[in-house]
């Protein structure tokens, strides 16, 4: 079936947004320039207050909303109107897993490349998996095993290609290794967020931009407000601020003075990831998980290029093996290559086996899919 120019929109402002995520905040931390009190020119290595930008993105997501509302209000047909009321509540648990990953993933985005950033977040599918059979009694196909053990295989691959690469003086062996480690860590987190969403979220009928806005309200709150403690934070090999703490806000905004450039990059990040949640959402509304899944893979290569274009990175033949690998294992755990086999007639699963879905393949999307 044909997309429609409507579908093809969403397809597109998906791919595009999704990309900006990424490739603005790797921009914002290349830059180097000055900080408060005439400190030495050095990088913007600001993760948790990149963080509060990419909540407040989400949290726009709520103004939307209600927007939305006000226009289609009278309305006898609206899927705004009829919903069940819910506790606001209910959200802070997964926001707070949402919250704590996205911290880790953007420390570790300083420390690694954007394109094997993207590619190890792919390893959210394995814990996925396995606290989907612990926690929510799914029983998951012998594909999606094989998918898991691919996804592995996969990891172990684009980590070979981190640790044999050419890296510039501000990405060192370590720190690279450190922050394919942290996004993998994240990825655990970022599991336990699905299922947390799954199993308490998704019984109540949430408009997706009200339950968006509602994890970025309460993340960029909570965020917010411990950027005080973390200004007196000492963090040591963490910090990337002259005062060595946590994270150091008024250092952060020093440099946005002298560097205004680095205000777009945190304002395309910050809008690009409210339009790519809303157009994730639409396109599983719209299309199916399976084609969000597809779109999510070639953000990735779309993060590759440009990252190898703009000389971010340099190019290593293991990454293509690892990202082939990796894409293998994302279609298998999500079903993909079950439309092709049920083209041969000796391959048609059974049907009690075509209605289990996994948690990232089928129809409960994660709320927040983040930069």
């Amino acid at each position: 079936m044909a997309w429609t120019k409507y579908q093809l929109f969403l397809a597109g402002l998906m791919l595009i947004t999704g990309s900006i995520n990424t490739l603005s905040a790797k921009w914002a931390d290349n830059f180097k320039t000055e900080g408060c009190g005439g400190s030495q020119a050095h990088s913007f290595q600001h993760p948790f207050l990149q963080a509060v930008g990419m909540f407040l993105g989400e949290f726009s997501c709520l103004a939307a909303f209600y927007l939305l509302q006000c226009r289609i209000w009278g309305r006898t047909e609206s899927s705004v109107e009829h919903q069940q009321s819910f506790n606001a509540l209910l959200f802070l648990p997964p926001a707070l897993c949402d919250m704590t990953g996205t911290s880790i993933m953007y420390v570790a985005l300083n420390m690694t490349s954007a394109s094997s950033f993207q590619m190890l977040r792919g390893a959210v599918i394995i814990f996925t998996g396995l606290l989907s059979v612990a926690f929510l009694g799914r029983k998951l196909l012998p594909s999606q095993w094989v998918g898991i053990f691919a996804t592995i295989v996969g990891l172990v691959v684009v980590g070979l290609a981190d640790l044999t690469s050419k890296h510039e003086d501000q990405h060192k062996v370590s720190d690279v290794i450190t922050g394919d480690l942290l996004i993998i860590m994240a990825q655990v987190i970022v599991s336990i967020q699905m299922v947390l969403e799954e199993k308490f979220v998704y019984k109540h009928n949430v408009h997706p931009l009200r339950a968006v806005g509602t994890e970025g309200f309460f993340g960029f709150v909570i965020l917010a407000l411990l950027l005080v403690p973390m200004y007196y934070i000492p963090a040591g090999a963490f910090s990337g601020n002259p005062r060595g703490v946590l994270e150091d806000a008024l250092d952060a905004f020093c440099q946005l003075g002298r560097q205004p450039l680095i205000i777009v990059a945190l304002l395309g990040n910050i809008s690009s990831i409210a339009f790519f949640n809303f157009a994730g959402i639409s396109v599983t509304k719209e299309m199916s998980a399976t084609t969000r899944m597809v779109l999510d893979s070639l953000r990735t290569v779309v993060i590759w290029a440009f990252s190898l274009a703009l000389g971010w990175e340099t190019f290593h033949p293991l990454q293509i093996l690892g990202f082939f690998i990796l894409l293998v294992g994302t279609a298998l755990y999500n079903g993909l290559h079950q439309p092709l086999l049920a083209r041969l007639p000796w391959c048609q699963p059974p049907a009690e086996d075509r209605e289990r879905e996994s948690l990232l393949g089928g129809n409960h999307t994660p709320i927040n899919e983040n930069s």
